[in-house]
């Protein structure tokens, strides 16, 4: 890339300066890249994820990366309790919250004919609930603090396009899509913004445990290959960003072309 000079570099690693994020489903993929990414740029996170263990190895890749502004923070970010938990702990480590990016999600697959509640409710709680409830207590301490910040929401290319066996996934991620445009008119006069990301089929830990899934959607992307974590990455932190200041209620799809033409992968 060659050199940076001192002056620039500096702004590029500082943007986040002052910023203080909550990450949920930060352990792998896309959470712990967005994570990783603002804690480079400046910011102080927590970061949350069910899994203990992998959270604590996140924390500490974050740590070496950033010079130390990260707290782990294990538990169920569909748990009401527990996001308060997590907005009370980021204010008495870091004095504040200005960003929340509500990355946790799970997705069940199943036939519509057959989907059981139980799937259902797991489904709607995390997605729905987990992301309803922080986006709530973030905005409560960011309008007590009087700072302004960003909420950010993520949705997916099941809330554009049919998938099969996705139907209860896809209609999480469009009402994710439609709560960010309602938030506009509830936290617009407080000087924070929410907005939402849709990646399409993205290499993550855990697709790449399907052997063909990389060479799947690299025939059926326009742009010839899946999204990568620093793909999803790079169009959050500009969301969340000062640069997007003036940018809420918007959803900006990352998927190299996929949903102009929707090719089926099955």
């Amino acid at each position: 890339m060659g050199f940076i000079p001192i002056a620039r570099r500096r702004i590029m690693t500082n943007k986040f300066s002052g910023q203080v994020a909550i990450v949920t489903g930060a352990g792998q993929g896309i959470g712990f890249e967005i994570a990783r990414q603002l804690a480079v740029q400046g910011a102080a996170v927590l970061i949350n994820d069910i899994d203990e263990t992998l959270l604590n190895k996140a924390a500490g890749q974050i740590a070496t990366a950033a010079g130390g502004e990260c707290f782990a923070l294990a538990g169920d970010a569909a748990d009401i309790n527990f996001i308060q938990q997590m907005v009370d702990t980021a204010v008495q480590q870091f004095g504040k919250v200005t960003i929340a990016i509500a990355n946790a999600g799970i997705t069940l697959f199943g036939d519509f004919l057959s989907y059981p509640v139980d799937s259902l409710q797991n489904v709607m709680n995390l997605n729905l609930q987990g992301s309803f409830f922080l986006a709530q207590r973030v905005a409560r301490q960011i309008i007590q603090q009087k700072s302004g910040g960003s909420i950010l929401f993520m949705s997916s290319v099941t809330g554009h396009q049919a998938h099969q066996d996705l139907a209860a996934y896809g209609m999480t991620k469009a009402a994710l899509e439609m709560l960010a445009k309602s938030l506009v008119i509830e936290l617009s006069p407080y000087k924070i913004t929410v907005n939402t990301v849709a990646p399409g089929a993205t290499l993550t830990e855990r697709t790449l445990e399907d052997t063909e899934y990389k060479n799947t959607w690299s025939r059926i992307t326009p742009m010839g290959r899946p999204a990568t974590v620093e793909d999803v990455a790079a169009a959050v932190l500009f969301l969340v960003s000062p640069d997007a200041g003036h940018i809420t209620g918007q959803n900006l799809i990352i998927d190299g072309g996929w949903t102009a033409v929707s090719p089926s992968p099955y």
